[in-house]
């Protein structure tokens, strides 16, 4: 973040104008200004890109105005919307802003409407420290926890002791060239544990063909390291890893020359580096789904679904869900599982059928009929089937840690790894 700001700043004249926090009702949450105030009726062009997609997925990433250019992203149910005054890189706005929301979630542990309104004024202090002017100043976690300290229990005694929780000096860290570490840290047990998270995303077709595939991936760590540690992290298959994005503790030359991540870490959580894994791999998909939706008004209106693991290594298929979304036509549905549960939503048309863990010996089905109310014309295409799904222990890439060294101290630390595979957007034409 830091060499991405100083690039990027050579050739921004402006940035952040103002910050918009709005709910997916359309009512404003809160609201910063980083210059001279503007009015809200800045956010009509955005109300009305939001009245015309329907959808909060959907609406458009940037849009323009008459004398503004409104960057927003939607998560957690909150449209956080960046309002800049000139051209700006847009990726690096929205990239400033997914890490005010992962911020947030890191300091009050979700980042929800009610948590923002219940914390506003550390909300505000955050905000003050993250971006200076418009621009980011000091995005790593570590050194805004030191300057503005998180919510706990103990904040009730500082409002009665009259304490203050913004430090009136810099952290250590911002004095060094490590701004990422602070100094004298310091623990009784030594650990760090590493999580490999893989988000798969596939489009497949009504025949088990994969159109296309791809995985954005991300390695997390736990770090609870005494001192200066040096680490080097190495790979059993270094070459999976296209497209990666590094921390700015990460040595690039050490990664350009032999694939090897050499890096002191921040203390405490933090994400080493994130990569993107495209169809050249040729993927293998870990599960597949095999969905069947017919409409006919001579042999009925049918549905059967059967999805189970495949080539998942043994891993089982946990917090597996099927949503459909029916053509408006549909009255009603009646299904019979195989295992899990089921629920039609009469509002949206919504078929969701959802189990715990899935069996690995065999498939699970579901199976039924769909009623079309009267008077109502067949529809001409069935709706496409969307899965989510969780394999724990497995990363379908095929990424594989071989060993974490601690170079720099002479304690033995405690060292893990687990993997995982998360469904992305994972849509099967049926």
């Amino acid at each position: 973040w830091a060499h991405l700001t100083q690039v990027q700043a050579e050739n921004v004249v402006e940035m952040i104008h103002t910050l918009f926090v709005v709910n997916a009702g359309g009512d404003i949450v809160f609201e910063k200004h980083y210059r001279a105030p503007i009015p809200r009726s800045v956010l009509d062009a955005f109300f009305e890109a939001r009245t015309k997609a329907g959808d909060p997925e959907e609406v458009p990433s940037c849009i323009p105005s008459s004398r503004h250019y409104l960057i927003n992203i939607f998560r957690d149910k909150l449209f956080f919307i960046a309002v800049v005054q000139s051209e700006v890189p847009p990726l690096f706005v929205i990239g400033v802003l997914h890490r005010i929301v992962d911020t947030f979630a890191d300091y009050f542990g979700q980042c929800t409407e009610k948590k923002l309104q219940q914390e506003t004024v550390i909300v505000y202090q955050v905000l003050e420290e993250l971006l200076d002017n418009g621009f980011p100043l000091t995005t790593e976690l570590n050194l805004l926890k030191e300057m503005v300290r998180p919510p706990t229990w103990m904040e009730v005694l500082d409002t009665i002791s009259g304490s203050k929780r913004v430090k009136e000096t810099l952290p250590t860290g911002q004095l060094s060239n490590m701004q990422w570490r602070r100094q004298g840290v310091k623990y009784a047990n030594n650990e760090i544990f590493i999580d490999v998270i893989e988000h798969l995303n596939a489009i497949i077709d009504r025949n088990g063909t994969t159109i296309a595939a791809e995985i954005e991936g991300k390695i997390m760590v736990k770090c609870r390291l005494s001192g200066t540690p040096d680490l080097l992290l190495t790979f059993v298959n270094p070459r999976i890893l296209d497209d990666v994005s590094f921390h700015p503790c990460v040595r690039l030359q050490k990664w350009s020359a032999e694939n090897v991540l050499s890096f002191i870490p921040p203390d405490g959580i933090f994400e080493l580096c994130s990569y993107l894994v495209g169809a050249q791999h040729q993927l293998a998909l870990p599960v597949y789904v095999k969905p069947t939706i017919t409409f006919s008004e001579t042999a009925g209106n049918r549905l059967d679904i059967e999805v189970g693991p495949k080539q998942t290594m043994g891993k089982p298929l946990e917090d597996l869900t099927v949503v459909i979304p029916m053509p408006k036509c549909v009255n009603s549905v009646s299904v019979s599982p195989s295992a899990g549960t089921w629920t039609f939503d009469q509002i949206s048309k919504t078929l969701r059928w959802e189990l715990k863990k899935a069996p690995l010996d065999r498939p699970v089905t579901l199976r039924g009929s769909i009623s079309i109310a009267a008077g109502e014309s067949i529809p001409d295409a069935p709706p496409t089937v969307s899965v989510v799904f969780r394999i724990p222990h497995f990363a379908t890439s095929g990424l594989k840690v071989n060993r974490l060294d601690l170079l720099s101290e002479k304690y033995k630390p405690f060292k893990g790894v687990k993997y995982s595979t998360i469904a992305g957007k994972f849509q099967v034409r049926a």
